[in-house]
Order: structure tokens, then sequence, then C-alpha cells
């Protein structure tokens, strides 16, 4: 879903009108943008740095450091696998690798059909029920291959369609 200028421009005023006042508001813009538009686009970033008085370089910064930042559309279904090391220890590297080659979608990545973007992540908190992901917003624990694909496919049927 490509965002226009023009769109990306007034979803960027209107973010920075909605944080102007708050300190530290470029944070809060960001994610105010990304909440209305699914990710940031390169569009909007001149604009939020004009509106803040901030460079591009600086809001670029910001943008690429933060992982929860998008700079492209995720897919449809967004998958996060914890890598942090309690899960690690109970075998999050093989449900990560085993995720990538069943979604057919690298890590880091969404696949080109639109569907899937399959990411790390470093903690969701359930360390006590690892190997952990969040499969379209929601948290699941003890996971294992089959597990993990059967709650990709359920994502997709609720949003239309099963994600092979």
């Amino acid at each position: 879903m490509a965002t226009g200028v023009t769109e990306a421009a007034e979803v960027a005023r209107a973010a920075v009108a909605a944080h102007r006042d708050q300190r530290g508001p470029l944070l809060p813009v960001l994610h105010a943008v990304q909440e209305e538009l699914g990710y940031i686009p390169a569009e909007a970033v001149p604009v939020i740095a004009a509106e803040l008085n901030l460079s591009r370089a600086d809001v670029h910064g910001v943008l690429t450091f933060y992982s929860d930042l998008r700079t492209e559309p995720a897919g449809r279904v967004v998958v996060q696998v914890c890598r942090a090391e309690a899960c690690q220890s109970v075998g999050a590297q093989d449900l990560l690798d085993g995720a990538s080659a069943r979604l057919a979608v690298p890590v880091g990545a969404t696949r080109a059909d639109g569907e899937v973007t399959l990411e790390e992540v470093f903690c969701l908190g359930n360390c006590a029920l690892g190997p952990s992901a969040l499969v379209g917003g929601r948290l699941a624990g003890r996971l294992d291959a089959d597990r993990l694909a059967a709650l990709v496919d359920r994502a997709g049927r609720a949003g239309a369609g099963v994600v092979r």
C-alpha cells in the first residue's frame, strides 16, 4: 500500500500538531504517523523535520534506531519471534529458522506477496513460557514449528485468506 506524498505530509503535520507541546515530541510524532499509515514513509521525514525544527538526519537517525518503527509497510500478518536469552535457551533460533523456511520469508523482511513479515525481537516478557512470539499482535508461548504455523494461518484467516 503506497502512500502518496500529500497524504504522508498531511498525516505528519497532524501528528506534529497533536504532539508539538510535549517534551521531546519526535518519538510520539513518529509513532502517530506509523499508527495512521502503518509505516513512516520517506515523504514524511522532511515534513516532520521542518515542523519540529530538526534536521532530516535527526529524524532519520531516530527512525532507523528504533526497531519498532517501520519505513516500509509490514505484511498483513506480522510474526515477531523472541530471541532473548530465555527463549534462545529453549529453541528460539530453531523456531525462527523454521518459520523463515515454512513461510518463505527471510528474517527481517516481508514476503513478496505482502502477506507475512517475519522479525526477531529481544524480549516479549514471556520468559517462563519460551520460546515465545507475537503473531498478529497476540502473544503466544511454548511454541514449536507446528503451533507457530497454526497461529500464523489463524491470523491470516482472520484477515481474509490463509497464509502459507
